[in-house]
């Protein structure tokens, strides 16, 4: 139930905390009969994989830097060569996916 407040000082507003208290059922009892409330967080399985996925990810850097200086050494020495036919296989493949989709 809602209902307005009219006095807002803050007497008024001690007050009117005090005849509209809060239910919570995962609240635990301590001493002097207040309670405190307790939060827990379960979670399953697949979420700790995607946590742990992610740690990887986060851990892994952008560009493989070993990868890169390698290439470049080959293309500076001319000893990169580059298969035509996979290059047009995959951006026919790629253009077929695209009608597709």
């Amino acid at each position: 139930m809602v209902s307005a407040i009219k006095d807002t000082t803050a007497q008024g507003i001690q007050q009117y905390q005090k005849s509209d208290p809060v239910i919570n059922e995962g609240a635990k009892p301590v001493s002097g009969g207040a309670t405190v409330a307790t939060e827990r967080v379960d979670l399953s399985a697949e979420a700790k994989d995607f946590q742990r996925i992610k740690q990887i990810l986060d851990e892994t850097p952008d560009v493989r830097e070993e990868k890169v200086r390698e290439l470049k050494d080959r293309i500076e020495s001319g000893n990169y060569a580059v298969d035509s036919g996979k290059v047009a296989a995959k951006m026919l493949g790629e253009s077929l996916i695209d009608t597709i989709a």
